[in-house]
């Protein structure tokens, strides 16, 4: 039902875009008779493509997973305090790019610093192509600037992993058996009150067979807790197999699988100079503040258009 109601959705779109297409038509001939009608003329050929242009973009959408919803996790790198405040930084970015679409952002879990800002953090951001559009952030971020930690203010670099993942349909994606998972239940640690200090509300679950273990303390609720690590979980492995099967992909092709930590994707430089710059696509901007503030859609685009090169190419 989702599926149908997405591709429903798109047939209106391009009926829509039809529509005004031969609207377009009929006023440029009235543009001929009264040159008043001009401005008006050109503001909607502009409006619709910047409408075809986002239409194009989604034809990088080739996954059957870049239609839902995303999770993302940001996790803090070596550097300590440095490193957990660039986490808090990227969230508050994630959360301004997803507000600007008009998307929805709920923090599932957070695991606060030690001094200050966040050690990692799991937002779910619920939205059309939510996933098609993060999947460009999959990687390592990296921050240069003076430290507001370090008293003699000397530049520093921190690393930051973020993790994205499609949600997972439980029935459909991921089966779950029960002789798999472990359940461990624990005290919440950090602030959250004395309920939660005090309760073994924390919820620890471990797939075995492959290892994956998943924490959630956010909650006051063990309940709550629960479901959530469990829709992570699941979400994560749903993101192994994605991952298994690109690797696969590439090995048959002949292809070397970089590691996940071994280089960054994008640069955030706040000192000596202003710049962030994407390492895969080349794209770059001396606006900062306007990037950390959300604005991600030129780095996002880019991303995107690579894709659609490399499709035409295979």
């Amino acid at each position: 039902m989702r599926r149908l109601a997405m591709q429903r959705k798109m047939v209106e779109r391009w009926r829509s875009l039809e529509q005004r297409v031969a609207d377009i038509a009929e006023a440029m001939s009235l543009v001929e008779e009264e040159a008043s009608f001009r401005e008006e003329v050109d503001s909607e050929i502009d409006t619709v493509a910047s409408i075809l242009n986002e239409l194009e973009l989604e034809m990088a959408f080739s996954s059957e997973y870049d239609s839902r919803n995303a999770i993302l996790t940001i996790h803090a790198g070596a550097g300590g305090t440095e490193s957990q405040d660039w986490v808090e930084m990227l969230l508050r970015m994630y959360l301004r790019w997803a507000e600007r679409r008009g998307y929805q952002a709920e923090v599932l879990d957070t695991s606060p610093g030690d001094e200050a800002g966040i050690k990692s953090v799991t937002i779910d951001i619920s939205g059309d192509y939510a996933f098609g559009y993060l999947k460009s952030e999959h990687g390592v971020h990296r921050l240069v600037r003076l430290s507001p930690f370090d008293s003699d203010h000397a530049r520093h670099t921190s690393f930051v992993l973020v993790e994205v993942m499609p949600e997972a349909e439980e029935e459909s994606d991921v089966r779950l058996e029960p002789d798999d998972l472990r359940i461990d239940v624990f005290r919440s640690s950090g602030p959250g009150g004395q309920h939660m200090q005090k309760t073994s509300s924390a919820v620890r679950i471990t797939h075995l067979p492959t290892g994956l273990v998943v924490t959630c303390q956010s909650e006051r609720s063990q309940y709550q807790n629960k479901e959530i690590a469990m829709k992570i979980l699941q979400s994560r492995l749903l993101k192994l197999e994605l991952t298994e099967r690109a690797e696969e992909r590439d090995r048959l092709k002949g292809e070397r699988i970089a590691a996940g930590w071994g280089s960054q994707i994008r640069s955030y430089v706040l000192h000596p100079y202003r710049m962030v710059r994407d390492h895969r696509t080349d794209y770059q901007t001396s606006n900062t503040d306007a990037v950390l503030d959300g604005d991600l859609d030129g780095f996002i685009t880019a991303y995107l258009r690579s894709l659609l090169g490399t499709q035409n190419d295979l």
